[in-house]
């Protein structure tokens, strides 16, 4: 599962972009593999891997083409939050699994809020891991009921 997490960073990283920035999401796509395609981008070693894009690509453009749902969705569930007062990069991590949740039947909604999660730690502030929590967990537990 290392491959999906790798994605949902490739995937956050794109979404943070456009969210900067809006344009076409292939444009970016597009970039943002070739960029990262090229060996000496950085020193690093990068993943040349077919299914990471693929999942990334998945990702960005299901979070992207939803973002106006998905916004609408967050707002139910975030209290004395409105989208805009969010940081991006929570904004867009949030957009990216609150995606998944509603419209990625395969993967169980828990592997998404943890990985929201994670990815808040890393990459937000200090406090973004429990705010992600707070609102994916409320749209969990609805979900839970609901379909109970």
């Amino acid at each position: 599962m290392q491959q999906r997490r790798k994605a949902r960073e490739f995937a956050l990283q794109i979404l943070y972009g456009l969210d900067l920035q809006e344009g076409e999401v292939i444009e970016a796509l597009d970039l943002f593999w070739s960029i990262l395609a090229n060996p000496e981008y950085l020193g690093r070693q990068t993943t040349r891997d077919e299914g990471t894009k693929q999942f990334a690509t998945r990702l960005v453009q299901g979070t992207w083409e939803n973002r106006f749902r998905l916004d609408e969705v967050i707002r139910l569930y975030s209290e004395h939050w409105s989208i805009g007062r969010m940081s991006r990069v929570d904004r867009s991590i949030l957009r990216m699994a609150v995606y998944e949740m509603l419209y990625c039947a395969e993967i169980p909604m828990k592997v998404s809020l943890n990985e929201a999660i994670d990815l808040g730690k890393t990459y937000g502030s200090e406090n973004s891991g429990a705010f992600i929590n707070g609102i994916l967990d409320a749209l969990y537990m609805d979900r839970l009921a609901k379909n109970s």
